[in-house]
Protein backbone atom coordinates (compact mmCIF):
# COMPACT_ATOMS: atom_id res chain seq x y z
CA UNK A 1 0.00 0.00 0.00
CA UNK A 2 1.12 3.51 -1.11
CA UNK A 3 1.78 6.29 1.43
CA UNK A 4 -1.02 9.18 1.16
CA UNK A 5 -0.32 12.26 1.53
CA UNK A 6 -3.07 14.27 2.59
CA UNK A 7 -2.22 18.67 1.93
CA UNK A 8 -4.79 21.27 3.44
CA UNK A 9 -4.85 23.79 1.51
CA UNK A 10 -5.50 27.59 2.79
CA UNK A 11 -5.22 31.29 1.52
CA UNK A 12 -1.71 31.70 1.80
CA UNK A 13 -0.28 27.44 1.19
CA UNK A 14 -2.62 27.06 -2.39
CA UNK A 15 -2.96 23.39 -2.65
CA UNK A 16 -2.60 23.28 -6.95
CA UNK A 17 0.67 25.17 -6.47
CA UNK A 18 1.73 22.99 -3.62
CA UNK A 19 0.84 19.61 -5.47
CA UNK A 20 2.37 20.98 -8.33
CA UNK A 21 5.59 21.61 -6.92
CA UNK A 22 5.18 18.35 -5.42
CA UNK A 23 4.72 15.98 -7.88
CA UNK A 24 7.26 17.54 -9.95
CA UNK A 25 9.70 16.13 -7.23
CA UNK A 26 8.25 13.51 -6.36
CA UNK A 27 6.98 11.99 -9.59
CA UNK A 28 4.12 9.01 -8.70
CA UNK A 29 3.56 10.65 -5.37
CA UNK A 30 -0.13 9.42 -3.83
CA UNK A 31 -1.06 12.90 -3.17
CA UNK A 32 -4.66 15.07 -2.41
CA UNK A 33 -4.24 18.27 -2.25
CA UNK A 34 -7.65 20.60 -1.95
CA UNK A 35 -7.97 23.82 -0.33
CA UNK A 36 -11.34 22.58 0.41
CA UNK A 37 -10.60 21.13 4.35
CA UNK A 38 -14.22 19.37 4.17
CA UNK A 39 -13.44 17.41 0.96
CA UNK A 40 -9.73 15.93 2.46
CA UNK A 41 -11.65 14.16 5.27
CA UNK A 42 -13.14 11.45 2.32
CA UNK A 43 -9.12 11.01 2.39
CA UNK A 44 -8.33 10.38 5.88
CA UNK A 45 -8.89 6.76 6.33
CA UNK A 46 -5.67 5.85 4.14
CA UNK A 47 -3.70 8.64 4.83
CA UNK A 48 -0.65 8.67 6.47
CA UNK A 49 0.67 12.35 6.25
CA UNK A 50 -1.40 14.91 6.65
CA UNK A 51 0.18 18.63 5.53
CA UNK A 52 -1.65 21.68 7.01
CA UNK A 53 -1.39 25.11 9.57
CA UNK A 54 -1.94 24.00 12.84
CA UNK A 55 -5.28 25.56 13.22
CA UNK A 56 -6.31 23.40 10.22
CA UNK A 57 -6.37 19.86 12.63
CA UNK A 58 -8.83 18.91 15.34
CA UNK A 59 -9.88 15.64 16.93
CA UNK A 60 -12.21 14.56 14.25
CA UNK A 61 -9.85 15.19 11.61
CA UNK A 62 -6.95 13.20 13.52
CA UNK A 63 -9.62 10.24 14.80
CA UNK A 64 -10.64 9.52 10.75
CA UNK A 65 -6.78 8.94 10.02
CA UNK A 66 -5.56 5.67 11.70
CA UNK A 67 -3.06 5.23 9.75
CA UNK A 68 -1.39 8.75 10.31
CA UNK A 69 2.48 8.51 11.25
CA UNK A 70 3.34 12.13 10.26
CA UNK A 71 1.76 15.92 10.75
CA UNK A 72 3.89 18.84 8.93
CA UNK A 73 2.44 22.09 10.30
CA UNK A 74 3.11 25.07 7.93
CA UNK A 75 3.46 27.39 11.02
CA UNK A 76 6.36 27.46 13.71
CA UNK A 77 3.42 26.86 16.19
CA UNK A 78 2.37 23.40 16.71
CA UNK A 79 0.89 23.45 20.20
CA UNK A 80 -3.22 23.17 18.89
CA UNK A 81 -2.10 20.22 17.21
CA UNK A 82 0.12 18.73 20.56
CA UNK A 83 -2.62 19.66 22.78
CA UNK A 84 -5.79 16.97 20.35
CA UNK A 85 -6.46 13.78 22.80
CA UNK A 86 -6.55 12.20 19.21
CA UNK A 87 -2.91 12.84 18.70
CA UNK A 88 -1.56 9.19 19.05
CA UNK A 89 2.52 8.99 20.64
CA UNK A 90 3.55 7.63 17.67
CA UNK A 91 2.47 10.29 15.01
CA UNK A 92 5.77 12.53 14.42
CA UNK A 93 4.67 16.22 14.36
CA UNK A 94 7.21 18.64 12.24
CA UNK A 95 6.95 22.54 11.90
CA UNK A 96 8.00 25.11 9.77
CA UNK A 97 10.29 27.08 12.45
CA UNK A 98 13.41 29.39 11.25
CA UNK A 99 11.07 30.66 8.05
CA UNK A 100 9.02 33.08 9.28
CA UNK A 101 11.89 35.42 10.18
CA UNK A 102 11.55 38.32 7.22
CA UNK A 103 7.84 38.97 7.91
CA UNK A 104 7.60 38.79 11.68
CA UNK A 105 10.70 41.30 11.39
CA UNK A 106 9.20 43.28 8.44
CA UNK A 107 5.41 43.68 11.08
CA UNK A 108 7.69 44.72 14.01
CA UNK A 109 9.23 48.04 12.35
CA UNK A 110 5.66 48.83 10.99
CA UNK A 111 4.49 48.60 14.66
CA UNK A 112 7.96 50.26 15.93
CA UNK A 113 7.74 53.29 13.27
CA UNK A 114 3.71 53.78 13.19
CA UNK A 115 4.16 54.17 17.58
CA UNK A 116 7.30 56.20 17.39
CA UNK A 117 6.16 58.32 14.69
CA UNK A 118 2.32 58.92 15.89
CA UNK A 119 1.04 57.10 12.07
CA UNK A 120 -2.57 56.95 13.25
CA UNK A 121 -2.85 60.25 14.53
CA UNK A 122 -1.23 61.27 10.49
CA UNK A 123 -4.27 58.99 9.52
CA UNK A 124 -6.97 60.47 11.55
CA UNK A 125 -5.54 63.62 9.99
CA UNK A 126 -6.41 62.73 6.66
CA UNK A 127 -9.34 61.82 7.35
CA UNK A 128 -10.23 65.51 8.70
CA UNK A 129 -8.11 67.16 5.86
CA UNK A 130 -5.79 68.58 8.82
CA UNK A 131 -2.43 69.80 7.69
CA UNK A 132 -0.71 69.25 11.39
CA UNK A 133 3.21 68.70 11.00
CA UNK A 134 5.22 67.87 14.51
CA UNK A 135 9.21 66.76 14.88
CA UNK A 136 9.62 62.55 14.07
CA UNK A 137 11.34 60.83 16.28
CA UNK A 138 13.98 57.94 14.96
CA UNK A 139 14.98 54.87 15.63
CA UNK A 140 18.36 55.52 15.62
CA UNK A 141 19.73 55.63 19.09
CA UNK A 142 16.82 53.70 20.69
CA UNK A 143 17.05 50.50 22.30
CA UNK A 144 15.09 47.81 21.33
CA UNK A 145 14.95 44.70 24.11
CA UNK A 146 13.71 41.19 22.40
CA UNK A 147 12.16 38.74 24.17
CA UNK A 148 12.78 35.60 22.91
CA UNK A 149 16.50 34.80 21.05
CA UNK A 150 15.24 32.26 18.57
CA UNK A 151 14.89 32.05 14.67
CA UNK A 152 12.91 35.02 14.26
CA UNK A 153 14.77 37.33 17.02
CA UNK A 154 18.27 36.06 14.80
CA UNK A 155 16.92 37.80 12.10
CA UNK A 156 14.69 41.03 13.37
CA UNK A 157 18.43 42.17 15.43
CA UNK A 158 20.93 42.37 12.69
CA UNK A 159 18.00 44.50 11.02
CA UNK A 160 17.31 46.86 14.09
CA UNK A 161 21.39 47.58 14.19
CA UNK A 162 21.39 48.57 10.59
CA UNK A 163 18.96 51.10 12.05
CA UNK A 164 20.82 52.52 14.22
CA UNK A 165 18.89 50.85 17.49
CA UNK A 166 20.63 49.46 20.41
CA UNK A 167 19.60 45.44 20.85
CA UNK A 168 19.64 43.57 23.66
CA UNK A 169 18.35 40.22 23.98
CA UNK A 170 16.17 38.19 26.75
CA UNK A 171 16.74 34.52 27.02
CA UNK A 172 18.41 31.68 29.25
CA UNK A 173 20.02 29.89 25.88
CA UNK A 174 23.32 31.43 26.62
CA UNK A 175 23.42 32.18 23.16
CA UNK A 176 24.26 35.53 21.59
CA UNK A 177 23.64 35.47 17.51
CA UNK A 178 24.81 38.32 15.49
CA UNK A 179 23.19 41.55 15.99
CA UNK A 180 23.09 41.26 19.87
CA UNK A 181 24.48 44.38 22.05
CA UNK A 182 23.43 41.85 25.00
CA UNK A 183 22.01 39.04 25.97
CA UNK A 184 20.21 39.13 29.36
CA UNK A 185 19.07 35.98 31.18
CA UNK A 186 15.18 35.87 31.75
CA UNK A 187 15.73 36.58 35.44
CA UNK A 188 16.78 40.14 35.29
CA UNK A 189 13.74 40.74 32.82
CA UNK A 190 12.89 43.52 34.89
CA UNK A 191 16.25 45.54 34.14
CA UNK A 192 15.84 44.76 30.41
CA UNK A 193 11.72 45.88 30.59
CA UNK A 194 13.35 49.20 32.71
CA UNK A 195 16.03 49.86 29.41
CA UNK A 196 14.06 49.39 26.65
CA UNK A 197 12.45 51.68 24.16
CA UNK A 198 10.96 49.83 22.76
CA UNK A 199 10.00 45.92 24.38
CA UNK A 200 9.22 43.16 21.20
CA UNK A 201 7.79 39.87 22.55
CA UNK A 202 8.66 36.97 20.49
CA UNK A 203 9.28 34.47 23.00
CA UNK A 204 6.58 31.24 22.63
CA UNK A 205 4.07 30.68 25.02
CA UNK A 206 4.32 27.73 27.47
CA UNK A 207 3.53 27.33 31.30
CA UNK A 208 6.91 29.12 32.32
CA UNK A 209 6.00 32.43 30.35
CA UNK A 210 2.12 32.19 31.37
CA UNK A 211 1.58 36.27 32.02
CA UNK A 212 5.71 36.61 31.48
CA UNK A 213 5.08 40.34 30.80
CA UNK A 214 2.78 41.06 34.33
CA UNK A 215 2.07 44.14 35.90
CA UNK A 216 5.41 44.06 37.69
CA UNK A 217 7.26 43.74 34.42
CA UNK A 218 5.21 46.45 33.44
CA UNK A 219 6.02 48.92 36.06
CA UNK A 220 9.57 49.08 35.20
CA UNK A 221 9.49 50.13 31.71
CA UNK A 222 10.01 54.08 30.93
CA UNK A 223 6.85 56.29 29.84
CA UNK A 224 7.95 56.86 26.86
CA UNK A 225 8.56 53.20 26.13
CA UNK A 226 6.63 50.97 24.08
CA UNK A 227 5.26 47.49 23.80
CA UNK A 228 5.15 45.17 20.87
CA UNK A 229 3.61 41.66 21.21
CA UNK A 230 3.93 39.14 17.83
CA UNK A 231 4.51 36.33 20.32
CA UNK A 232 1.70 34.70 21.92
CA UNK A 233 -1.14 36.42 23.98
CA UNK A 234 -1.24 34.48 26.76
CA UNK A 235 2.41 36.36 27.54
CA UNK A 236 1.08 38.92 28.02
CA UNK A 237 -0.84 40.37 30.83
CA UNK A 238 -3.58 42.56 28.67
CA UNK A 239 -5.60 44.13 31.68
CA UNK A 240 -2.21 45.37 33.27
CA UNK A 241 -1.50 46.83 29.85
CA UNK A 242 -4.70 48.63 29.34
CA UNK A 243 -3.90 49.91 33.17
CA UNK A 244 -0.40 50.79 32.45
CA UNK A 245 -1.64 52.82 28.92
CA UNK A 246 -4.41 54.25 31.07
CA UNK A 247 -2.43 55.38 33.47
CA UNK A 248 0.40 57.12 31.24
CA UNK A 249 3.15 54.94 32.68
CA UNK A 250 3.50 53.60 28.65
CA UNK A 251 3.49 55.79 25.41
CA UNK A 252 1.68 53.02 23.73
CA UNK A 253 1.74 49.43 22.36
CA UNK A 254 1.05 47.61 19.13
CA UNK A 255 -0.50 43.99 19.17
CA UNK A 256 -0.75 41.74 16.77
CA UNK A 257 -2.06 38.22 19.25
CA UNK A 258 -4.22 38.12 21.90
CA UNK A 259 -5.87 35.51 24.48
CA UNK A 260 -8.41 35.64 22.31
CA UNK A 261 -8.63 34.85 18.67
CA UNK A 262 -10.60 36.68 17.13
CA UNK A 263 -10.35 39.95 19.12
CA UNK A 264 -14.61 39.92 20.08
CA UNK A 265 -15.98 43.26 18.88
CA UNK A 266 -16.46 45.00 22.33
CA UNK A 267 -13.22 43.76 24.04
CA UNK A 268 -11.34 46.81 25.61
CA UNK A 269 -8.22 46.68 23.61
CA UNK A 270 -10.22 48.21 20.56
CA UNK A 271 -10.91 51.27 22.17
CA UNK A 272 -8.04 52.10 23.40
CA UNK A 273 -6.23 55.05 21.34
CA UNK A 274 -2.57 54.61 22.20
CA UNK A 275 -2.44 50.17 21.13
CA UNK A 276 -2.23 49.48 17.43
CA UNK A 277 -4.30 46.45 16.41
CA UNK A 278 -3.43 43.85 14.07
CA UNK A 279 -5.76 41.02 13.07
CA UNK A 280 -2.23 38.18 13.59
CA UNK A 281 -0.61 38.79 10.48
CA UNK A 282 2.68 38.62 11.84
CA UNK A 283 4.08 35.06 9.60
CA UNK A 284 1.73 35.58 6.56
CA UNK A 285 3.27 36.37 3.81
CA UNK A 286 2.80 37.14 -0.32
CA UNK A 287 5.30 33.93 -0.74
CA UNK A 288 4.50 32.31 2.02
CA UNK A 289 4.26 28.43 -0.25
CA UNK A 290 8.07 28.97 -1.10
CA UNK A 291 9.26 29.87 1.93
CA UNK A 292 7.61 26.52 3.34
CA UNK A 293 8.02 24.09 0.49
CA UNK A 294 11.84 23.97 0.81
CA UNK A 295 11.45 22.60 4.59
CA UNK A 296 8.12 20.53 3.68
CA UNK A 297 9.87 18.88 0.21
CA UNK A 298 12.97 18.01 2.19
CA UNK A 299 11.01 16.07 4.88
CA UNK A 300 9.22 14.21 2.53
CA UNK A 301 12.14 12.91 0.94
CA UNK A 302 13.26 11.78 4.70
CA UNK A 303 9.71 10.64 5.08
CA UNK A 304 10.20 8.45 1.94
CA UNK A 305 13.51 7.60 2.31
CA UNK A 306 12.52 5.89 5.76
CA UNK A 307 14.34 8.24 8.09
CA UNK A 308 11.83 10.18 9.97
CA UNK A 309 14.18 10.44 12.59
CA UNK A 310 15.91 13.15 10.28
CA UNK A 311 13.76 14.85 9.47
CA UNK A 312 13.69 19.26 10.07
CA UNK A 313 11.99 20.73 13.33
CA UNK A 314 10.86 17.25 14.99
CA UNK A 315 8.50 18.91 18.06
CA UNK A 316 6.72 15.56 18.65
CA UNK A 317 7.71 12.12 17.72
Amino acid sequence: MTNRFVFIGAADTDARQFETRALEDFPGLDLYASNDRDATFAHLKEAEVLIGHHFQFDEAMLTQAPRLRWIQSLTTGTDAILQLAALRPEVTVTSTRGMHGPQMSELVFLQMLALLRNFPRMQRNQSAHRWDRWPQPLLAGKTVVIVGVGAIAEVLAPRCKAFGMTVHGISNSGRRPPGFDEILPRSELQRGAAAADFLVLIVPHSAQTENLIDAAVLSFMKPGAYLINVARGGVLDEAALLTALREQRLAGAALDVFRERPLPPGHPLWSEEKIIITPHIGGMSDVYLDQAYPIVRGNIEKFLAGNMTGMTNIVAH
